[in-house]
């Protein structure tokens, strides 16, 4: 019995030496340098206090061409090895760079990332649906506009016939989530920027001076009264 004892004791020792020499073997093949890491994390202004998350942040593994965006809170996810230099960017903010330690044992690391807002103007843009001024007043005065279409134009265009469809007819569902869809578009569209100021719009300018001479606001005055 003394003998088989023996004989286990060896096979044991044989086994634990060949798996320590497997996982010694393994982990050559293996440098920690390439080794990789869940990244994970969330994006935040830190502009004020409020920490409100940045959706939509570019999250670019730097030299590598890949990476992912945050979502709609702030939230991301993707892998990296340790090492690797980690590049935030969103529009109106300034970009961020952030390495991953190598010194990184574990195989996840998190982190919460805060964003700068930087505000800039952009130049103004015109944009004109011809080549030129010259080119559109050619347009214009090549334009044949028979007498016909000058009398329907004219009366669907007047104002009680304007009036009335806009009170008779009724917003359906479609309408009304088209409507909140591009509200919230235009939100998201000016997130962590100035949005644009409407006084300084030439179209709201002209339909205040058009109510103006057609005397809206008089009429206004005396409906109330």
């Amino acid at each position: 019995m003394t003998k088989n004892i023996l004989t286990s004791v060896k096979v044991f020792i044989a086994f634990f030496m060949i798996l320590a020499f497997s996982q010694s073997g393994f982990a050559q093949r293996i440098p920690d340098s390439i080794r990789l890491v869940q990244f994970s994390g969330v994006v935040l202004d830190g502009s004020n206090d409020e920490l409100l998350p940045v959706p939509y942040t570019n999250v670019i593994v730097k030299d590598k061409g890949r990476g992912t965006f945050t979502d709609f809170k702030g939230f991301f996810s993707i892998v990296a090895a340790k090492g690797d230099v980690i590049q935030f960017s969103a529009i109106g903010y300034k970009t961020v760079e952030v390495m991953i330690p190598d010194s990184l044992r574990d195989s996840r690391y998190s982190l919460v990332q805060l964003m700068t807002q930087d505000t800039f103007n952009l130049p103004e843009t015109v944009v004109f649906p011809w080549p030129s001024r010259e080119h559109f007043k050619l347009e214009f005065l090549a334009m044949d506009v028979t007498q016909e279409l000058e009398e329907i134009a004219r009366e669907n265009l007047a104002q009680e016939v304007l009036e009335n469809g806009r009170s008779k007819v009724r917003v359906d569902a479609n309408e009304s989530a088209d409507i909140y869809l591009r509200q919230q578009a235009s939100n998201y569209y000016y997130y962590g920027q100035r949005p644009p100021m409407n006084i300084f719009n030439p179209i709201a300018w002209k339909k205040f001076f058009d109510a103006w001479k057609r005397g809206d606001y008089k009429n206004k005055d005396k409906k109330e009264n």
